[in-house]
């Protein structure tokens, strides 16, 4: 690590050592390295282009999604007096002139621009005129066909490579598989750089899923305890939205509606209460959340089922992002998986793209069915090996299983005697006695594992896959349309050296979610508890004479060091992590009057 690069660390944004993983980025980026970078949410990506955007000489420029998400940024780089600028369209043609001056003059080195303003040929032959150094693409996985949240305007961002051969251009996102990854890391540098994969695992998520059974009991009994929380409620439809937030509203919760239905000042409004306000329950379509950076959300609960793994862990990751304890929430039922296999069949003409999601729908039910720890479950998909994390549902209170060893051997050799080459249903067929074409035509009915299962109903079969994929016994290999492959766990069990416990279903039955001690609660004395209230409102205060997020002022993290270091001067204040030179300069004396009167 440079000096320099620490250096800006401590003075200007008031830290005084780099997370796990951003040293490594901070120099690539600086060296001139192109890079794709995964990084879970809240580990503190920003910083990672940030340091070497005020390191360089030359203008970066930072590709955004949304206005407000580029705002935030904005008003958090300069309260910590960095010189920073975007153009959009929500400015007064005057103001959006007078950035552009500022860029030009070289005064601010650090240009926010959404895809779509940047990719007219007016602003690249603009922008060439300044020879800048480095382009950092935010939520880059919305340039991938593959992943989950493609949109078009990102796609053009796949000319920069040529248009500007001697930038450095990186891509930061939370949630992208292999596949993603290497499509993006194509289409954004042609694959000369590097992939930088930090981890998806969120420790601080505690993870429950269960099956939908009556919602407005399940939801009040996970929401009961969290009156005094912030969170979100995700619903698949407009009219479910609306309906939730009505419910909520008549028990007494201060819930929200937000829609692609309402109009843009309504969701403008009602974002900004959710981000400004405390103990706030938005129930929401998906339309909501890209780009929402509110630190404390305690809960997420889903009423409906995602449409995919990577949807499920860029929506569940919204929550948590201060690093303290939060509870997520999935409910789902039979006819949500029937409206997602809807959805993904009305998606377009194009045949493989449908495959594609339907196995990676098919790996979010395998997580549902996950008998094991959710988190194995989850790391799995994105690649990652993890042990049991002891906090989500099937930790605490366990599902009651049975040796299915016999059975997952039957699987794995029909998977194995096939090729490995084949989805599930082709498999099930194989293993029921199928006579089908596909069967025939392959000769799979001269197999000695042809209808060795058929004492089991398609349905248990499906369930059975499900919950081998979820504890990592196979793997769905999505570039292969979703063939089933063996992994080194099924490997294992096949061999006679491990065993397959199933997880019993009846789907008639709701399992309860598991007791867990109350989300959000970092461990703060007694004593420190009163001024960090005071401390909380003085924050808020002050964001709202801004008109900006509270975590702008400074995140919880800092206020909590405050409340139990309680400095007395500006030097001892200086030195809580968190607290820069313009920070100290434009809020210490407030905060320390605060602090002086609690004594």
């Amino acid at each position: 690590m440079s000096e320099s690069a620490a250096k800006i660390l401590h003075d200007v944004f008031g830290f005084s050592s780099f997370r796990p993983g951003q040293e490594e980025i901070v120099d690539l980026l600086a060296g001139g390295t192109n890079a794709l970078v995964v990084m879970p949410t809240g580990a503190g990506k920003s910083l990672c282009y940030q340091i070497p955007a005020l390191l360089s000489r030359q203008l970066t420029i930072v590709i955004s999604p949304l206005v407000a998400l580029m705002d935030d940024q904005i008003a958090a780089l300069r309260a910590n007096g960095v010189d920073a600028v975007c153009i959009h369209s929500g400015l007064p043609r005057e103001q959006q002139i007078a950035n552009w001056r500022s860029v030009a003059a070289g005064n601010s080195r650090l240009l926010y621009l959404s895809p779509e303003r940047l990719m007219t040929e007016r602003m690249l032959v603009a922008i060439a005129r300044l020879d800048p150094a480095l382009f950092v693409v935010d939520e880059a996985h919305c340039i991938s066909k593959w992943g989950t949240s493609f949109r078009p305007e990102y796609e053009k961002l796949s000319v920069l490579r040529d248009r500007f051969p001697q930038a450095t251009i990186c891509g930061f996102t939370a949630t992208a598989d292999a596949e993603t990854r290497n499509d993006i890391a194509g289409k954004l540098f042609r694959s000369e750089g590097r992939t930088i994969v930090h981890g998806f695992d969120r420790p601080n998520l505690q993870l429950a899923v269960s099956e939908k059974n009556e919602w407005k009991r399940q939801l009040l009994a996970f929401l009961e305890d969290k009156r005094d929380q912030s969170g979100i409620v995700y619903c698949l439809s407009r009219k479910y939205t609306e309906e939730v937030q009505e419910f909520l509203t008549a028990q007494g919760f201060k819930a929200i509606a937000y829609h692609a239905g309402q109009d843009p000042e309504t969701r403008r409004a009602n974002q900004n209460r959710f981000m400004s306000e405390q103990s706030v329950t938005m129930v929401a379509t998906i339309a909501f959340g890209m780009g929402v950076d509110k630190p404390d959300i305690r809960y997420v609960c889903h009423l409906n089922l995602p449409g995919s793994m990577e949807a499920y862990y860029q929506e569940i990751g919204r929550a948590g992002r201060d690093g303290l304890p939060a509870e997520t929430l999935l409910l789902y039922g039979l006819a949500d998986i029937r409206l997602r296999r809807q959805f993904v069949e009305q998606d377009g003409e194009d045949e493989a793209h449908k495959r594609r999601e339907h196995k990676r729908l098919d790996a979010l039910l395998a997580y549902c069915d996950a008998s094991g720890c959710r988190r194995t479950a989850m790391l799995s998909y994105f690649d990652e090996e993890a042990g049991a994390c002891g906090n989500c549902d099937n930790c605490l209170n366990p599902p009651k299983t049975v040796d299915a060893s016999d059975e997952a051997r039957m699987l794995f050799s029909t998977i194995v005697e096939t090729g490995e080459m084949f989805g599930g249903a082709h498999i099930i067929d194989v293993l029921r006695g199928a006579a089908t074409e596909k069967i025939s035509q392959r000769r799979h009915d001269q197999l000695a594992e042809y209808g060795i299962g058929a004492n089991h109903s398609k349905d248990y079969w499906q369930a059975f896959i499900r919950q081998a994929v979820a504890g990592n016994y196979l793997t769905i290999n999505i570039q292969k349309y979703g063939a089933l492959q063996i992994a080194r766990r099924g490997r294992d069990v096949a061999a006679g050296r491990d065993t397959f416990a199933l997880r019993e279903f009846d789907i008639s039955k709701a399992p309860r979610p598991a007791k867990s001690p109350k989300a959000g609660k970092r461990d703060v004395p007694e004593h420190d508890r009163e001024l960090l209230t005071v401390l909380k409102q003085l924050r808020l205060d002050l964001a709202r004479a801004r008109s900006a997020p509270a975590y702008v002022i400074f995140p919880d993290a800092t206020l909590i060091e405050m409340a139990h270091e309680r400095p007395s001067t500006l030097d001892q204040m200086a030195q809580i992590n968190g607290v820069g030179p313009k920070k100290l300069e434009d809020f210490g004396e407030t905060f320390l009057q605060a602090i002086s009167q609690d004594a």
